[in-house]
């Protein structure tokens, strides 16, 4: 009787490693966009960029970072379903899922808001990606329980049709103004005279896509062959970003539409000059196409020595968020007392390549407490509390 071997399956550490790699990644162009929201912030950019005025090192700069939330969140998905293929199932899922977003709710009204104002009591709050991240949680905890098949549908759906609803808005008025800002409609919510609340990353969008990595989780099975799941990751990133290309081409749907500029730079900068509060769906097929491929590529490395680092950061990402924040924040009061205001009302770096020094000089900086905090989680595994980090 003749054995017929099975197909192959990658290893638990060649098929996750693979995932913490990507986050480890998009937490380096993180780390670039905040040392320019902290160091440069007498040079903004809009959403989407005004080509006319910003320079191409800058715009390359942002537009990096734009992989950040849409990765970030695909991923919480997806670790989701590892979590429940790990422990006991959907039921494990959804509590954790909940605790977990309840918790993140927390931390953006608190500790990150905090590191970007330092005001308390504040008289701003910005509900930015951690929030959308925990509200997405929140959702995905009650989602979970849709069969698969259902699920995917309405990831899709919420991807590819929010933006039908650029349209609608609610006056402050109306009862569907508050909800309304959360879900779609960036805003400002008047909490009370003494506080306001900036809605920076509207929901809607985000539900789309950690149901989205959720409904990926299969692929990322124990009993997945390695061929089945790199032919996945090849032929959706490819569809996704062809699904770009074509529909930029049309020219309009959820987008301002570009034209060709004075130069073939400003043309390519113009295509790709994409909106991210919310999210378009030229946005996220951009950018989730970009996240499959390098997560195929990061899989398809393996275990090379110079994937360690990045692995290393994406291990830890939250405590590496909030590390971060507060040692940028720190940084900045120490120059401004050191060197004053020199760029008006801000103290600021005179280049784009000054930040891009001082993102390389921080991560080299943050990497031994980060490494020690990674360490620590995978060898303290009985103190539960540690997994919210």
């Amino acid at each position: 009787m003749t054995h017929t071997p099975s197909p192959a399956v990658s290893p638990p550490i060649s098929r996750l490693l693979s995932i913490d790699a990507l986050r480890g990644l998009v937490i380096l162009f993180m780390l670039l966009d905040h040392v320019r929201e902290t160091f440069l912030l007498h040079r903004q950019v809009g959403d989407p960029m005004d080509i006319a005025s910003t320079e191409p090192s800058l715009f390359i700069s942002r537009t990096l970072a734009h992989l950040c939330a849409p990765v970030f969140v695909l991923l919480t998905g997806l670790s989701a379903w590892l979590y429940g293929e790990k422990y006991a199932g959907k039921a494990d899922v959804a509590a954790f899922l909940f605790k977990r977003g309840l918790f993140l709710v927390l931390l953006e009204l608190t500790l990150v808001n905090f590191a970007w104002t330092f005001q308390f009591p504040p008289s701003v709050i910005y509900l930015q990606v951690i929030w959308a991240i925990g509200l997405s949680m929140l959702a995905l905890s009650l989602l979970v329980w849709l069969p698969r098949p259902v699920l995917a549908l309405l990831a899709v759906a919420i991807i590819a049709g929010h933006n039908l609803l650029d349209g609608v808005h609610f006056p402050v008025e109306s009862a569907l103004h508050v909800p309304w800002a959360i879900l779609h409609d960036r805003g400002w919510l008047a909490f009370s005279a003494e506080l306001r609340l900036r809605t920076s990353y509207p929901v809607l969008p985000w539900i789309g896509v950690i149901a989205l990595g959720y409904v990926l989780g299969p692929w990322f099975s124990r009993s997945t062959p390695v061929a089945g799941r790199q032919r996945r990751l090849l032929g959706w990133g490819v569809a996704a970003l062809l699904g770009f290309v074509l529909v930029r081409l049309a020219n309009g749907y959820g987008e301002k539409p570009w034209a060709v500029g004075d130069t073939a730079l400003h043309t390519l900068m113009g295509f790709f000059n994409i909106t991210k509060y919310p999210p378009s769906l030229l946005f996220l097929t951009l950018t989730l196409g970009l996240g499959l491929l390098l997560l195929l590529a990061f899989e398809r490395a393996g275990q090379r020595r110079w994937l360690l680092p990045l692995t290393v950061l994406g291990s830890a990402p939250m405590f590496f968020y909030l590390l971060h924040l507060y040692v940028l924040k720190a940084l900045y009061l120490l120059a401004v007392a050191a060197f004053g205001l020199n760029q008006g009302s801000y103290f600021g770096f005179d280049s784009i390549g000054a930040v891009w020094l001082m993102a390389m000089a921080l991560a080299l900086a943050v990497y031994p407490p980060v490494r020690w905090f990674s360490a620590l989680k995978a060898r303290r595994r009985d103190l539960a509390w540690l997994k919210y980090l």
